[in-house]
């Protein structure tokens, strides 16, 4: 398996290959410096990768210490892989049913999903989850695989 030479910039081919993949693995850093590594869902669109997450997680607590994070897909069937290198945005969690926050989750749990057959209730669900966006802007990426 040969690795691509990293690039300095998000290569146009390799965020496609993000918004054709809804599963990451997503790496943050501990305090100590150690990764911690997480299977979320994501949504590539116009250079960013965003990702809900709740306040209570390992991961959104290593993002409010260090903003540093990677994302890597690896597309069905095949031994490629596709890494998106990045600072991340963390939106405040969503505090009132169908607030600014909860409208941005909305947005994407339908582009992942489709239609919530009952938003309010969803809406609902984000505050009691402590839910909040996570917008990655993504600086450079790379690929590799035979």
């Amino acid at each position: 398996m040969t690795a691509t030479p990293h690039t300095r910039r998000a290569e146009p081919e390799h965020l496609r290959e993000f918004a054709a993949h809804r599963y990451a693995v997503m790496t943050t850093l501990h305090a100590d410096g150690r990764p911690q590594m997480s299977l979320v869902q994501q949504h590539a669109h116009d250079g960013v990768l965003d990702v809900s997450l709740t306040a209570a997680r390992v991961k959104t607590r290593n993002l409010r210490h260090d903003d540093r994070v990677t994302l890597m897909v690896l597309p069905d069937g095949t031994d490629r892989w596709v890494v998106a290198e990045g600072r991340a945005e963390l939106s405040d969690t969503s505090a009132v049913p169908g607030d600014e926050v909860g409208q941005a989750l909305a947005r994407l749990y339908d582009a992942l999903a489709g239609p919530h057959p009952d938003w309010d209730d969803y809406y609902r669900a984000m505050v009691d989850d402590r839910r909040l966006l996570c917008r990655i802007h993504v600086d450079h990426t790379y690929a590799g695989g035979a």
